[in-house]
Order: C-alpha cells, then sequence, then structure tokens
C-alpha cells in the first residue's frame, strides 16, 4: 500500500489541475501474493527498480523483518557468514535486492528445508535474469514467483488519480511520481540516470555509456514497431551482437518489452522479429523529448505509445494474478496485421488499439479479417475480438467488445471468465 499524502504533494497536483485524494492504494497483487506466501516456503518478486516492491513487501508482510541487501554490511553478513546470517533471521525475514548475494538462495533451500513450512521468506529483485538464476537453481519447488510492475489504471483509479490517456502516457505509473509531488519529467530523468549509472554498469561490460544512452533514445523511438537489429545497430554505431547484448540488458532490467510474434504453427513462434515496447510509457515518453501532456496530443509516435500504454495494462492485468503473459500480435505477408494476440484456452483472440476517441468502422476491419481468414470465433469468450480505444463508451459491436483503455482489466475479466 502506498499513502499518497504532503502539502508540496498536494500543492504540485492542484497547481496542475489534478485532484488527488489522500488515499490508501491496496496494489492488485496483494491476494494472490499473501495466498502463495502460505502455501509456499518463498515467494520471489522481481520487477523494475522504483516499481514499488519494497512499499509492498512490508505493507503486504509486517510481520516478517526486513532486510536490504543494498546495504553494504548487510550483504558482508549474508556473504561472509550466510549460516550466521539466517540464524538471526530464522523465523522469516523480507529478503531485498537478492541478487547481490547470488549464493545466498543455495542456503535458503537447506534452511527452509530444515523447517518444511510454508511462509517464511520474501525474495526481491530488480534484474531478472540474474534473480532467476540463482532462484531457479537453487529453489525449484520451493518459491512461487511473482512480478510487480508499476501502478496499472486501476490501481491510480483506487488512489483518486485517472485523467486521460495523454497524460498517463507522459506521466508514466512509477510510483515515485504519485508520491513525491515532484516534476515527473525530473523523476524519469533521475531514473534513467540511475539506471545507466547502477544496473547497465553492474549487469554489463558497456565501456561506452554514451553510445548506450542512444541505443536506449533510438529503442524509443521504434516504440510499437518490429525490431530490426541491424538498423538499430546500425543507427547507433555498434555491432549487430552488441546491439543484441544490450537489447537483453533492456529486457533483464524491465525497461523493454518484446512482443513475439503469432503463428498457428507454434513451433515457428520464436522468429527474429518482434515488435518493441517499454514497460513503462513516462520512460519511453522522456526518452522521446516529451515534457508536457500536451506534446503527446501532436506526437508523430501518439498512436505507438497509446498501444505501448495497453500493452502495458495487458501485462500488469496477468503479472498481477501470477499468470503468464500469453500475448503475440500477427502480422501477414500482404500487411494484414492484429494489434495483440491474447491466447485464451489455447485459442487466439485478437485485441485491436486505436489512439482515436471516435469509434471508426475501419477500426475494426483487421479484427473481422482475423476473425473470418485466421482464427474463427473462441467459443470461449462472450465476444468475437476486443477493440480498446481513447474513448469513453463500453458496448458491443457486431460481435466486437469496444472498451476503454480505462476499462480494459474489467473487460478482460469478463471475458476470461
Amino acid at each position: 500500500m502506498v499513502q499518497f499524502e504532503g502539502i508540496i504533494c498536494n500543492m504540485y497536483l492542484k497547481a496542475k489541475g489534478v485532484a488527488l485524494p489522500n488515499r490508501v492504494i491496496t496494489r492488485e497483487i496483494t491476494d494472490v501474493a499473501k495466498s502463495l506466501f502460505s502455501k509456499y516456503p518463498i515467494i520471489t518478486i522481481t520487477g523494475p527498480r522504483q516499481s514499488g516492491k519494497t512499499t509492498f513487501v512490508k505493507d503486504a508482510f509486517p510481520g516478517l523483518d526486513y532486510v536490504n541487501l543494498e546495504d553494504m554490511e548487510e550483504r558482508g553478513f549474508a556473504r561472509e557468514d550466510p549460516k550466521g546470517f539466517l540464524r538471526r533471521h530464522q523465523d522469516g525475514a523480507i529478503l531485498d535486492e537478492i541478487q547481490n548475494v547470488p549464493d545466498l538462495p543455495s542456503w535458503l533451500q537447506v534452511h527452509v528445508d530444515e523447517t518444511g513450512e510454508p511462509g517464511q521468506f520474501v525474495l526481491t529483485g530488480s534484474r531478472q535474469f540474474e534473480v532467476m538464476e540463482a532462484v531457479s537453481q537453487s529453489l525449484a519447488g520451493r518459491t512461487a514467483m511473482l512480478r510487480l510492475l508499476p501502478f496499472s489504471i486501476g490501481e491510480l483509479r483506487m488512489g483518486g488519480w485517472i485523467r486521460g490517456s495523454d497524460n498517463l502516457i507522459h506521466r508514466g505509473f512509477y510510483p515515485r511520481i504519485y508520491s513525491s509531488g515532484i516534476d515527473p519529467n525530473r523523476v524519469l530523468s533521475d531514473y534513467l540516470s540511475t539506471y545507466v549509472e547502477r544496473d547497465v554498469r553492474q549487469l554489463s561490460q558497456i565501456h561506452n555509456i554514451s553510445l548506450f544512452e542512444r541505443f536506449l533514445g533510438l529503442c524509443a523511438g521504434r516504440v510499437g514497431q518490429i525490431l530490426n537489429f541491424s538498423s538499430l545497430a546500425n543507427d547507433t554505431g555498434v555491432s549487430h551482437t552488441t546491439a543484441s547484448e544490450w537489447m537483453t540488458l533492456l529486457q533483464a532490467s524491465y525497461v523493454v518489452y518484446l512482443l513475439k510474434p503469432y503463428h498457428k504453427n507454434f513451433n515457428k513462434r520464436l522468429i527474429k522479429s518482434p515488435k518493441l515496447y517499454f514497460y513503462d510509457t513516462g520512460l519511453a515518453s522522456r526518452l522521446l523529448g516529451i515534457e508536457k501532456a500536451e506534446h503527446v496530443v501532436h506526437h508523430p509516435l501518439r498512436g505507438n505509445l497509446f498501444e505501448n500504454l495497453v500493452i502495458g495494462e495487458l501485462l500488469k492485468y496477468r503479472y498481477n494474478r501470477a499468470l503468464p503473459d500469453p500475448f503475440y500480435f500477427y502480422r501477414d505477408s500482404k500487411g494484414n496485421e492484429v494489434d495483440v494476440i491474447y491466447e485464451i484456452g489455447g485459442l487466439p483472440f485478437p485485441l485491436e488499439i486505436k489512439a482515436g476517441a471516435t469509434l471508426n468502422s475501419d477500426y475494426f476491419r483487421n479484427l473481422r479479417y482475423f476473425i473470418e481468414r485466421v482464427a474463427g470465433r473462441n467459443p470461449y469468450t462472450v465476444s468475437a475480438g476486443l477493440l480498446v480505444y481513447a474513448g469513453d463508451r463500453v458496448e458491443l459491436r457486431n460481435d466486437i467488445q469496444v472498451t476503454p483503455s480505462a476499462e480494459l482489466s474489467s473487460v478482460i475479466s469478463t471475458l476470461e471468465k
């Protein structure tokens, strides 16, 4: 839970014309996390820096000791004397940024096996590949894995703040933007600087930071587009191999998300042409030089950024329920394309995303093509497809469910049921 409070925060938001009452936001992942903690000895939560992991675990599990392994003293103790460290926390603990002590999960395995009790340790980490490598080798079958992204639209609504898709695209969803009262441009700029200086240097031997920053900016310019590694590498001035390594780094630190292409032949899904999105639209906007919500309105990538906003909401919907993301996109050799294919019950369900606020008959064309010529009707859903747009009406039009982005979570929940 995150408390929105403080005079400075309120003054800033009022100056921007935003009404934000002091309320508590309960993260949507809370019930799932508590349920899994009652069944597993350990739960592991990954997610980007500043997505609210620390605040969440402290509020969700107040009875556990909290240990920040970013702290040099605690980290040194855990590395040099893991048995003594765990004896200090024999009743369980929250171990924040577990990737800083990569050998500790092996000692945790022995510790939890001796007791055999559920609900002992909560682990968090901001670098998912490192965390997954450490945890999967030592704690297989002993830990449930969860991913916590920044706020969802539903969580912001719970806090009393939600105002237009262009505003959300510009500000993004990092909790600190809404709790600190600091200009989002400053928060996001600081985030990017910290990310480059800390995570990038720790995760990879990158000697030319300015080239990497250029690479990051060029990725933002390709948001919502088919990823061409050769073009990206050439524009950056690095090799194809380097560009591929840097993209893996961006994925590992929850900056970039790659949406895979969909094929009826499942063995051909993993091709070299995913679509590129950011986990947070605020970061993409900052990299594109967008400084106000008004800049989003006339930006040439507004449609792509709105598409990114919806992709992010889909990911949060699944991750907050401890579910994998069954999302793809469809494009054939003739240029027919559907923005998202959501596999429900093993069958493809198409979603189209449009940044316009007024419904247009052309919005339905690609959905109709996919339903009639590729997939057919999915018998598990109440509609044949879904159109997400920037308007404000929820309706069923000719067997296609129409919803604004703000209502996406509730509509998806209905479809799945």
